[in-house]
């Protein structure tokens, strides 16, 4: 596994939301780009509600991960793209709570989507 380094220097702002200003990776065997998730499920629906969909493009990371023999543990970076900033609050509050206490590299950018139904994308990389 990846000997992972967080860095928040004390003169620049600490991290509100639960992230890491940076991650220094050493000793890794593997590294996983994960494409854009968006919140449809294997069958093509998409669930009703901006938590439901967030919820779900987490769900699907992780299958990714775990097709990958990964968990959220390895995850060093991910970039979220949210169609409207009162997104923001119940966004971090899911992926801390599909997180647990892991802490990755983050950027939440507020964003038009390819689809006008989704109402997030998530995308990441991991390593090992």
């Amino acid at each position: 596994m990846a000997h992972i380094v967080s860095h928040n220097p004390a003169k620049v702002h600490a991290p509100a939301g639960g992230y890491s200003m940076g991650l220094e990776l050493s000793q890794h065997r593997r590294l996983l780009f994960i494409s854009g998730q968006v919140p449809e499920r294997s069958d093509g629906s998409v669930p009703e509600g901006f938590e439901q969909q967030c919820e779900q493009s987490w769900r699907n990371v992780i299958e990714v991960l775990a097709a990958a023999g990964l968990g959220v543990e390895h995850l060093v970076k991910v970039n979220t793209f949210l169609t409207d900033r009162s997104q923001v609050v119940p966004n971090r509050a899911i992926r801390r709570t599909m997180l647990g206490g892991h802490q990755p590299a983050l950027t939440v950018v507020v964003a038009e989507t390819v689809d006008s139904k989704w109402l997030l994308e998530i995308e990441a990389i991991a390593a090992e």
